[in-house]
């Protein structure tokens, strides 16, 4: 998914489902805690560095979350899950 696509709800719930704090998804990305507060507030597009949007996205990727676009298989708007971990 393009991370431009990528809003703030979703990073929040990502987190959420990642079951990890702001404190622990802003250290793995290598990004202020307060930075990842921002982001996640917002209700459309991440606001932010392109570079920090990506290092959140990588991070949460890396926890085992798929980012879902609002476009994918008629699900009405952007989403995340869990990845199939096989």
């Amino acid at each position: 998914m393009d991370h431009p696509t990528i809003t703030g709800r979703q990073l929040a719930a990502a987190r959420t489902l990642a079951q990890m704090s702001q404190a622990d998804v802003a250290e793995a990305a290598n990004v202020s805690v307060p930075t990842l507060k921002r982001m996640e507030g917002a209700s459309g597009a991440v606001p932010g560095m392109t570079n920090n949007v990506a290092a959140v996205v990588r991070a949460l990727e890396a926890a085992g979350i798929a980012f879902i676009d609002g476009e994918y298989a008629g699900t009405g708007g952007p989403g995340v899950r869990l990845r199939d971990p096989s």
